[in-house]
């Protein structure tokens, strides 16, 4: 209070919605000026997002460091006659260091910058009213329900008679689930189909122990093919779910803008790492696999601590179907998916004698993990917005391309139906540049986290951001190539 009057910056909305701010100056650099003018704290926000993604590409040097301190405490114990026992310091640095919960702590340096310059009430009321946290909660109940025995028996029984085609082999399996398995992320969402493609591709290729580079190529290739292989439909992937309704695009007009390109997209950049890597794809088939002891195999398609399990009767897939169809259905609603989430756990408990053990450890770190980029995200718009809305068709792609490589995809294109005036041209070529970077960074889209956390153990632990970033350009400038240079 100043002379009995309410201080007028903790009075103003937070963030600025961006009809709040005056008409765009001239020029980008004295819109964001201005824009910076009437409210410094986007400066701060900002600044706090950039060290987070600083953060992300340093996680697996941390993580690094994480196990060299646990190595001379080991040592040290030892040498004393001791039991081993965790080091503190050590644990405290692999908590730094995991890359689920980077956002999260640096969501804790935002709230404490929020509460110093705005108060508490406008922190909490931001992180506990304005953000919406729909998506990390639907990603975390899709990833549960599609890892699950019944769930990824049928994937795999379905990828095994395409993979016949092939002779059954690694390569088979790996150019099936490269392909047509990443597409399933236009109907089933593409949390759900990178769940699914990242157990099978642990179970029929990673296990294989390949060498590191066809595992960075093939985890680069994954998150490619998934981020536009959600584009055949309007009602699954959620860089065209947040434009869909507000640009009246329908079934029909993706297939016929996105749809054959996404196609050609998904097919060219499979056969191309297929041809980079034939002979060494080829040899895996001689190779033992390695068998990951932290996920014990059942034998029939899930992991289990709970001895052999009975064969899945077919209702009790017709019954895991239905939950998945009614969290897709609802994906807009957590009152009703987190509702059916909780009935399918029972169920699960009553089918126990078909079922594996449900895994909620990945989707909870995925879902921590996307809450944090969320409220991050949800500071940016102060400069995505204007830098989008000073591009024309063709720098829109590539600028949305780049910028998805730093925030969700879903985010850009979310930003763009607040741009007003947008040509038709202008809206497909922000979409296609979005999902065409959704492939080059963890945080790019958001399946991502969810193959990196199910993939990591093959990669020590942790995914290197700059070898994924490598691994995923050739796909990335496929993509460029179909959704760009060809007419």
């Amino acid at each position: 209070m100043v002379g009995g009057m309410a201080d007028p910056l903790q009075a103003s909305p937070f963030p600025v919605p961006m009809s709040g701010y005056p008409a765009p100056a001239d020029g980008l650099l004295a819109t964001l000026a201005q824009r910076l003018d009437q409210d410094p704290f986007n400066a701060v926000a900002t600044a706090i997002f950039l060290l987070a993604i600083v953060h992300t590409f340093a996680a697996p040097r941390v993580l690094g460091v994480a196990h060299r301190v646990q190595h001379r405490h080991d040592q040290a114990a030892d040498a004393r006659g001791c039991a081993r026992q965790p080091s503190v310091l050590a644990e405290l640095l692999h908590l730094v260091g995991e890359i689920e919960v980077v956002f999260g702590l640096w969501a804790v340096v935002l709230m404490l910058a929020i509460t110093a310059n705005r108060g508490w009430d406008t922190a909490t009321r931001y992180l506990n009213g304005t953000v919406n946290y729909t998506e990390p909660l639907f990603v975390i109940v899709i990833m549960a329900l599609a890892a699950t025995r019944p769930i990824i028996m049928v994937a795999e029984t379905a990828m095994r008679r395409v993979a016949a085609i092939g002779g059954g082999t690694p390569a088979a399996w790996w150019c099936s689930i490269l392909s047509l398995g990443t597409l399933l992320g236009s109907f089933i969402t593409e949390p759900a189909a990178m769940t699914i493609c990242a157990l099978l591709l642990a179970r029929q290729f990673y296990d294989l122990d390949p060498s590191p580079r066809l595992k960075y190529a093939t985890l680069g290739l994954l998150f490619v093919n998934v981020s536009i292989g959600g584009t055949l439909t309007h009602f699954a992937a959620p860089p065209i779910l947040m434009v869909a309704r507000t640009w009246q695009w329908d079934l029909l007009y993706v297939m016929a803008h996105f749809g054959w390109r996404t196609l050609l997209g998904v097919a060219t950049s499979t056969a191309l790492y297929f041809l980079a890597f034939k002979r060494e794809l080829t040899e895996l088939a001689h190779k033992p696999a390695v068998r990951d002891r932290e996920v014990p195999e059942d034998g029939n398609g899930g992991s289990t601590g709970e001895g052999p399990l009975m064969p899945v009767p077919a209702w009790v897939v017709v019954v895991h179907a239905l939950f998945m169809a009614w969290t897709v259905v609802n994906a807009h609603y957590p009152a009703l998916f987190v509702g059916g989430f909780l009935f399918f756990l029972g169920f699960v408990r009553a089918t126990r004698p078909y079922q594996s053990r449900v895994d909620l450890k990945s989707p909870l770190l995925v879902g921590f993990f996307l809450a944090g980029l969320v409220i991050h995200g949800g500071l940016q718009g102060w400069w995505i917005a204007p830098v989008l809305a000073s591009l024309t068709e063709t720098p829109l792609f590539f600028g949305a391309a780049l910028l998805t490589a730093f925030n969700d995809n879903a985010l850009i294109t979310y930003l763009a139906t607040l741009v007003p005036d947008l040509s038709e041209a202008a809206k497909v070529a922000v979409v296609e540049g979005a999902v065409t970077g959704g492939g080059l960074t963890v945080i790019a889209n958001a399946p991502n986290p969810a193959g990196q956390a199910l993939l990591s153990r093959f990669f020590g632990g942790a995914i290197a951001p700059l070898m994924l970033l490598l691994a995923a350009l050739p796909a990335t400038l496929v993509a460029v190539v179909v959704y760009r240079l060809i007419p």
